[in-house]
């Protein structure tokens, strides 16, 4: 009985061993790489290359990106709540699948075919810009959807969906049961929803928001694409660091990334150490 379970339990680590390889390929590596070279400076150990990863101009671009995703990050809380809030108490189940599978399928939706698809449609000759020209409405040149406000728009069409599928379970688990207590008390729909529906909800709101920060704080693509280097972004920093069209630096640009996993990674665990409260726990 004991060699069996040895000889599963051997199988089973044959199993995993791609998923092994796979992640120390794609993931440990790169990142002891990534370490190894923003340490190195002149054929030595050296903290030269963040001490040039925080100049002003580098300082600037952190700003901007950390502003940016706060931003999109908010904005994508408090839409998708309230968007996923409909969805939840739809009357149609065929409506709330749709309205799922929609989110689903836009949260997915980035990059460089996003930032195509907002030219088009908001764009100097978009399709969109030209209907409210048509009509009397020029958005041009008060706004720009090759600026950070467009940026913003483009970051929002992504974060919303994404939030509406991190907040609907948490949504789901608010019983009715407690407000039909609180209405029983004397509570009003204000009352219940700022001293019930919203403590409970708070932590899922606040870890699905550092989960929409780190999102934002890492895209790349749909800002290259839409507005190339007129948003003084870190990614794009990095990439430009990387391609060398102007200077090539790939030391700096990997202290870059480094500061910015650092970012991302404290995000993460903020996620996870919200998630494993007591208080987060399912009702």
């Amino acid at each position: 009985m004991n060699s069996r379970r040895h000889r599963l339990r051997r199988a089973a680590w044959l199993v995993l061993a791609p998923f092994f390889l796979f992640g120390l390929a794609f993931e440990i590596l790169p990142v002891l790489t990534l370490v190894r070279s923003s340490f190195t400076a002149e054929g030595g150990w050296s903290l030269a290359n963040f001490g040039r990863a925080f100049t002003p101009v580098m300082v600037a671009s952190f700003r901007n990106s950390l502003q940016l995703s706060a931003s999109t990050a908010l904005l994508g809380v408090v839409g998708g709540t309230a968007v996923a809030y409909a969805i939840v108490t739809a009357r149609s189940r065929f409506v709330r699948d749709a309205l799922t599978a929609l989110a689903d399928v836009t949260a997915n939706f980035g990059g460089a075919p996003l930032a195509f698809a907002f030219i088009i449609t908001l764009g100097s000759t978009g399709v969109v810009t030209l209907l409210l020209k048509a009509v009397g409405v020029s958005l041009y040149p008060s706004f720009r959807i090759y600026s950070v406000s467009g940026l913003t728009i483009a970051y929002v069409y992504f974060q919303l969906p994404l939030m509406i599928l991190l907040i609907v379970p948490a949504l789901l688990g608010l019983r009715r049961e407690w407000r039909e207590a609180a209405t029983n008390l004397g509570a009003t729909r204000a009352q219940y929803w700022r001293r019930v529906a919203i403590p409970i909800l708070a932590p899922s709101l606040l870890g699905s928001f550092l989960l929409l920060f780190a999102n934002a704080f890492g895209a790349y693509a749909t800002a290259w694409t839409l507005t190339g280097p007129d948003v003084n972004l870190v990614t794009v920093q990095i990439a430009a660091l990387v391609r060398g069209e102007v200077q090539l630096d790939p030391a700096l640009a990997d202290a870059l990334a480094l500061v910015s996993l650092g970012v991302m990674a404290m995000c993460v665990a903020g996620y996870r150490w919200l998630a494993t409260r007591p208080w987060m726990a399912a009702p």
